[in-house]
């Protein structure tokens, strides 16, 4: 018997997501179908128990490139695994179950928690993520579109003291 072919939704390369149980109103994410596990940036990780389980309270700088609107979130780990980097070394990390929202729908995925300030994006959708639930276009982003951003002070023209932007940016 032949599996009937299902119409999913597409989401591209990269895509802005909420994280509603962490408090995360909107963090840009990497799409990568190469990676199994989603990972999310995390500092400041301190362990500790509650009711008889494990949890760990961390920071989270959702902006990239930059520590502002830092946010503080706790979660009860999953378990602690071994996950290889894109560098090949294994660390331990400790797993938590999130709450994800994307293209309006709300699902629970697995985040290792890690250090990716110095990467490119502060979270990493992996596979196990969107797995039977988008199809993703690797030529195009933000399917889902962009998040109002703050309009610029209009400071008016450049005076000749002022380097002039020169080509494309």
């Amino acid at each position: 018997m032949r599996k009937r072919k299902v119409e999913l939704p597409i989401i591209g390369w990269r895509e802005w997501v909420k994280l509603p149980s962490l408090g995360v109103d909107k963090i840009k994410v990497k799409v990568d179908s190469g990676a199994r596990s989603s990972s999310i940036q995390a500092v400041n990780l301190k362990t500790f128990d509650r009711d008889g389980e494990q949890w760990v309270r961390f920071k989270i700088h959702p902006i990239q490139r930059s520590i502002k609107g830092t946010l503080d979130a706790e979660a009860r780990v999953l378990e602690f695994r071994s996950i290889k980097s894109s560098n090949g070394i294994a660390k331990i990390r400790p797993v938590i179950l999130a709450d994800i929202e994307l293209l309006g729908q709300v699902w629970e995925v697995e985040l290792t928690l890690a250090s990716r300030d110095n990467m490119g994006f502060r979270m990493l959708l992996g596979r196990e993520a969107f797995r039977d639930r988008f199809m993703v276009d690797g030529g195009r982003s933000y399917y889902g579109g962009r998040p109002d951003r703050k309009k610029k002070v209009n400071r008016g023209p450049k005076t000749d003291s002022e380097p002039q932007n020169q080509g494309k940016s």
